[in-house]
């Protein structure tokens, strides 16, 4: 992590060097000598993080060396923040006397913060020298002595040593024995059914297979979080009787992050093989592309079984990959590869084919029957007298806390299972963390967080603060990724990426990427996705997010105020490390004047400030959070989001956060800005979705020209001034174009929109020149009470993936004339009176369908054979004069989710739907009673409906 703080402040003070340089006049040249000497450290840096766990001596270095860093950020910006009120006061002076002061003040601040950065710098350049002193080497690297190094080599798997209590694994031998067994059509079927909700943790299981081989996949991949036992399920694979019949030689081979391909190479052939003393013999003089070529040619020759266990990046793979054939030189003879990951992008990378087997949590049955054959291992039967109702009641809450992490499970159970009495089960309730933190299974050479630990050492260093930074979120919160992704941005944490895409725009990107990895690496888990894929909302397993949480605290990356429960930072027995805390976490209750401003007065060098709350927090008076717009002059992340106080005026003192990158005010019924918000002209993210529709804002957003996301509410005010929003090149999203105070023609020069978000009847003319293009724009909602041009709005935007219009459209387009890329389509009150369908079944990736309030007058609608191809949910609602819906047999084949609503003329749902053997989901609402009698068991139509396994009925009994 100090690699990544170096790294920040560099990419900072570069920055500030190029962006800001006439704020920094004085000390430029020290500035940069400053920036030499941390690169210098920075290739120091990567060994030494990966070693700090062997020594204390060494930690503390780190600890010294990463608020040195941070206290060149601070120097620096704080200089550059006088520079900037200086350069304000020097334009208003009107007097020749005032300008002199200033000048002297400035030249004793050029003195003061030369020495600072001079003081600085030689701590930089000693504590350099100390790193040497440990053995830290100025290149990449760790040591093969390191601590999680050996730790690894602890958890080394074994395949004849196989773990004798196995619950939940039964579907998923199956569906792996019949990938390694059966050609691809017999084991496809195994799969588990889709998710009830198509939009809700989307369970990967596979990719297709090439069409052209008769042999399965050959590749198979076991992948998921650490703890979950991979290993586990695939010994049990390894060992069934099914495959080893199917297989003429089987091998398995443990990886680590720095195994030597020869070695696993020799003992991968040795167990293919009749191992004899001449082969051994002979393997000692080959030279290792000749082992290579050997290992090679015996999996085509014969048909193998190979389990590379714990392979963990492409790079292993790649110095593994020349002994192993791939392709159709694979399956030549059908031989096969098994492996266990935690990161994705591994399986992906050697075979783009291969079969995706996610490994879940157990559900709570699954989860207390291991945990009490761990529990009572001298029992047969488990419901024995021993398990009394208070003791499995603290169990229960136990194994809950658990989250269904089977390491953690036996962890538990084992630790239990010395403890005969109720006071000592209760004594471990209470400590739960702790326990968990020191305890190990009998089978378990290492504990859940070492085991856990290990996916946050291999994390490439540009992606560790993502992850620590995790650690602000309230346990089993569902984090919201766009936020999360601009917060990150926000901080400067993606600025320490470099070639990757072109200047600032390609930043969200990049913070998209990151979050894709740590799902992909199992550090976080996906809770849904949108209607395009995009990954909507994330959350940390509980377990997870307590090695998170220790990991930070560590780090003194943040520090978590809780007035929920506990504090957050008692669930690690480390002591406080040196240094300021930059980021807070604010858990606040209702009585939010107990919390905030409070603890924030002395934070001087705080950079983010994040509040959450469970119900309402309610503030006496918003002038309370004066002192800290006024001491915490270097933030760049606020999130007050939430908080409400009857006093709806925000202070003027927030002008004075003139660094401010992240400003959200949603929900918080503030209904007025001051005008000194226009000195934030740093922000790239606003947000006033206050609560109020309408907010009093000042004539200064214009002026923010670094603005990326900015989302206004329904009305700006009362004011007669007009706004230019023409100078916001940067703005990416813009929700709540105020139609009122703007012309729809600044809009033009937003080139940069990637959502849009508009009520204003003259949208449609700024596309009647050809030249108009919103090349970028994805998301577009826009409300208009006059005709509009759908055509025209499609040719401006070429690459919409979602559409929500409301208000009449006229000329409608041909399916060739719209994006193929729409994946989501609302429409409301269009007033089709042609069947819309028609056009709207061949679009080839629309997911997402919702026709609703009159968008379609006429009285019959048409869905073909193979139309809507990719359609996963659709809604029909409030068509007033739908009397009939055809749906032919092979149309819809992926819905998952149905709702109609209120309308009221169709009689019954189409016969075609009861081939639709996808559907999960159907919800029928304010329809008359005699539709929900057809429909219910018994009714005539029920046969139509029967395969779904949720029906609902609202409001369906007038």
């Amino acid at each position: 992590m100090a690699k990544s703080i170096v790294d920040f402040t560099v990419q900072k003070i570069s920055d500030l060097l190029i962006e800001e340089a006439v704020f920094l006049y004085g000390v430029r040249d020290k500035v940069k000598q400053l920036r030499t000497e941390l690169r210098r450290m920075e290739s120091y840096l990567q060994d030494a993080d990966r070693k700090q766990d062997e020594d204390e001596s060494l930690r503390n270095w780190i600890s010294e060396i990463r608020e040195a860093a941070y206290d060149s950020d601070d120097v620096i910006e704080a200089y550059a923040l006088k520079g900037a009120s200086r350069r304000m006061n020097m334009t208003s002076s009107l007097y020749s006397i005032k300008r002199c002061i200033l000048i002297i003040k400035r030249l004793i601040e050029i003195h003061q913060v030369g020495s600072q950065v001079d003081e600085i710098s030689s701590r930089i350049t000693s504590l350099t020298r100390c790193l040497e002193t440990f053995g830290i080497k100025s290149e990449r690297g760790e040591a093969s002595n390191s601590l999680h190094g050996r730790q690894k080599a602890l958890r080394r798997s074994y395949s004849h040593v196989i773990e004798e209590d196995i619950i939940g694994v039964e579907d998923d031998v199956k569906i792996l024995e019949s990938c390694l067994i059966n050609p691809v059509h017999v084991c496809e079927p195994v799969h588990s059914p889709p998710s009830t909700e198509p939009e809700k943790r989307v369970r990967l299981t596979s990719n297709s297979a090439s069409p052209n081989t008769n042999q399965g996949y050959k590749v198979v991949a076991i992948w998921g979080m650490g703890g979950l036992g991979k290993t586990t399920l695939a010994k049990k694979v390894y060992h069934s009787t099914k495959v080893r019949h199917n297989f003429e030689s089987l091998a398995w081979a443990y990886i680590s992050q720095h195994c030597q391909a020869r070695d696993v190479w020799e003992g991968i052939l040795l167990k293919l093989t009749s191992p004899c003393k001449e082969l051994r013999e002979e393997l000692v003089t080959m030279r290792d592309e000749e082992v290579a070529k050997m290992l090679y040619e015996v999996q085509v020759e014969k048909k193998c079984l190979v389990v590379l266990d714990d392979i963990w990046s492409v790079g292993t793979w790649n110095n593994l990959s020349p002994a192993f054939p791939t392709g159709r030189s694979l399956s030549v003879v059908g031989s096969k590869i098994l492996l266990t990951t935690r990161n994705i992008d591994v399986a992906l990378y050697m075979d783009p084919t291969c079969y995706l087997h996610e490994l879940r949590c157990l559900d709570e049955d699954d989860s207390w029957e291991l945990f009490q054959k761990k529990a009572f291992p001298k029992h047969n039967d488990y419901a024995d007298s021993r398990v009394s109702t208070e003791m499995e009641k603290l169990g229960r809450e136990m194994v809950g806390r658990c989250g269904g992490l089977p390491l953690a499970i036996i962890v538990l159970g084992g630790l239990l299972a010395s403890k005969p009495t109720v006071y000592e089960w209760d004594t471990v309730r209470q400590n739960i963390n702790s326990y968990l933190r020191k305890a190990k299974g009998k089978e378990q050479l290492l504990g859940v967080p070492e085991v856990l630990s290990f996916s946050y050492y291999e994390l490439p260093y540009q992606l560790k603060p993502c992850f620590l930074h995790l650690a602000h979120f309230p346990e089993n919160l569902e984090i919201q990724t766009k936020k999360l992704i601009r917060i990150w941005v926000a901080e400067g944490i993606i600025s320490l990426v470099q070639n990757e895409g072109e200047g600032e725009e390609a930043l969200e990107d990049v913070a998209q990427r990151y979050l894709t990895e740590l799902v992909e690496r199992c550090m976080i888990q996906v809770v849904e996705k949108s209607s395009t894929g995009r990954i909507r909302t994330v959350q940390m397993h509980n377990l997870m997010r307590d090695l998170c949480v220790s990991k930070a605290y560590q780090e003194n990356f943040l520090e978590m105020i809780n007035s929920w429960n506990v504090d957050e930072t008692n669930r690690t027995s480390q002591a406080r490390p040196i240094g300021k805390v930059r980021r807070i976490a604010l858990y606040l209750d209702q009585d939010v004047d107990r919390f905030f401003p409070k603890h924030l007065k002395s934070h001087h060098h705080l950079r983010s400030i994040l509040c959450y709350h469970e119900k309402t927090a309610k503030l006496s008076e918003w002038s309370l959070t004066k002192s800290v717009f006024k001491k915490c002059k270097l933030l760049r992340v606020l999130n007050l989001e939430g908080i409400q106080c009857q006093m709806g005026k925000l202070p003027k003192e927030i002008g004075h956060l003139i660094h401010l990158r992240f400003l959200s005010l949603r929900n918080t019924k503030i209904d007025e800005l001051p005008t000194s918000i226009g000195n934030l002209k740093c922000l790239q993210t606003l947000d006033l979705l206050t609560g109020n529709s309408t907010v009093q804002i000042p004539n200064v957003i214009g002026k923010m020209e670094k603005l990326r996301h900015l989302y206004l509410p329904e009305s700006c005010g009362n004011g007669i001034e007009t706004w230019n929003l023409a100078n916001l090149k940067n703005l990416q999203t813009l929700v709540n174009f105020p139609a009122e105070k703007c012309d729809v023609r600044d809009l033009i020069k937003l080139t940069n929109l990637r959502k849009l978000v508009i009520d204003d009847p003259n949208y449609g003319e700024i596309f009647k020149s050809s030249d108009v293009k919103f090349n970028h724009l994805e998301s577009l909602f826009f409300v208009s009470s006059e005709d509009t041009s759908i055509l025209e709005v499609f040719v401006g935007c070429p690459n919409l993936y979602k559409l929500h219009i409301e208000g009449p459209i006229v000329n409608f387009p041909q399916p060739n004339q719209i994006s193929s890329k729409l994946a989501k389509l609302k429409l409301q009150g269009c007033g089709f009176v042609v069947d819309p369908m028609t056009t709207l079944e061949k679009l080839p990736n629309l997911r997402l369908l919702e026709l609703q309030l009159d968008s379609f007058l006429g009285k019959e609608m048409v869905c073909s054979n193979k139309g809507f191809p990719q359609l996963r949910s659709l809604v029909v609602s409030d068509l007033s004069n739908l009397e009939e819906w055809k749906l032919e047999k092979g149309a819809m084949a992926c819905l998952r989710k149905l709702e109609i609503s209120n309308c009221t003329k169709l009689d019954v749902v189409p016969e075609g739907l009861r081939f639709v053997t996808s559907l999960k989901d159907l919800e029928i609402r304010s329809m008359f009673a005699a539709f929900k009698i057809k429909l219910e068991k018994g009714g005539d139509e029920h046969y139509k409906v029967q395969h779904v396994p949720s029906l609902v009925f609202h409001y369906c009994d007038y």
